[in-house]
């Protein structure tokens, strides 16, 4: 087991397979700058690992990603940092090789995009997906805008971006934003088996249809999230430090939009 980011970030090797956890139970494994980056960081070294096939994402304890870390976006350090931006955001561009979301608890806000950014989603009947930062003026510059329609269509999309509603694990695989759904607590076992059995396939032809699948849109992905992140812009800077500053103050936790 390897350890980035000051332990935030925990990567294991499974033969072909490499799985990233983010490792902030504490906060439903919500992600600080600095976790941001770690993620980056694994993921970078499993693409450029000869030897690994897939990978794996997902969180500690039965959360897999409560968005951004928003004590830090409410002091404004993390103001600017985009996690699909340039400098080391996870989220900016699809990796070469095939990720799988294993899915428990929540992934919504910014969890959400790193779940679409994925392959694949493997979720618990725990599982809740949602764009929770509609309700303190958080924009979703992360590949969201960019991927969600992509999945589940443009109405689904929007109906889930502009209500920030949650979206439950039966409603996700009904949709299309889950691929498999399986028991609480067996997301991980689920896709470490999936993972091998995209390992042991070809894999120039595999990963040559993945390819075309995922450039065949009318805009580059990278060119998409340009657009995306300059549109976010004013939204980032007009109200998300303030929605987060109410957020760690105690108004809409769990979901609540009361």
């Amino acid at each position: 087991m390897t350890e980035l980011g000051n332990g935030k970030v925990l990567v294991e090797i499974d033969g072909p397979v490499t799985i990233v956890t983010i490792n902030r139970p504490e906060a439903r494994n919500a992600c600080d700058v600095e976790t941001v980056k770690a993620l980056h960081d694994a993921f970078m070294a499993f693409e450029a690992d000869p030897e690994s096939r897939v990978g794996i994402l997902t969180g500690a304890e039965g959360a897999f990603c409560a968005g951004a870390d928003l004590a830090e976006l409410a002091s404004g350090d993390a103001i600017g940092f985009c996690w699909a931006g340039k400098d080391k955001g996870v989220t900016r561009r699809r990796l070469a090789k095939p990720v799988i979301a294993a899915v428990e608890g929540h992934a919504v806000a910014a969890g959400l995009a790193l779940a679409v950014w994925c392959d694949m989603r493997v979720a618990s009947e725990t599982a809740v997906f949602g764009v929770f930062c509609r309700r303190f003026g958080g924009p979703m510059p992360n590949g969201t805008t960019v991927r969600l329609p992509r999945i589940v269509g443009e109405s689904r999309a929007l109906d889930m971006l502009m209500t920030g509603r949650p979206v439950k694990a039966a409603e996700a695989h009904a949709i299309g934003l889950a691929d498999r759904l399986v028991p609480a607590g067996e997301a991980l076992p689920a896709a470490k088996q999936l993972a091998h059995q995209l390992a042991e396939f070809p894999q120039l032809a595999m990963l040559s249809d993945r390819a075309s699948t995922i450039s065949q849109w009318d805009y580059a992905e990278e060119d998409a999230i340009d657009r995306e992140i300059a549109g976010s812009k004013p939204a980032f800077e007009q109200q998300f430090q303030s929605g987060a500053r109410q957020f760690t103050a105690g108004a809409g936790r769990h979901g609540s939009f009361d």
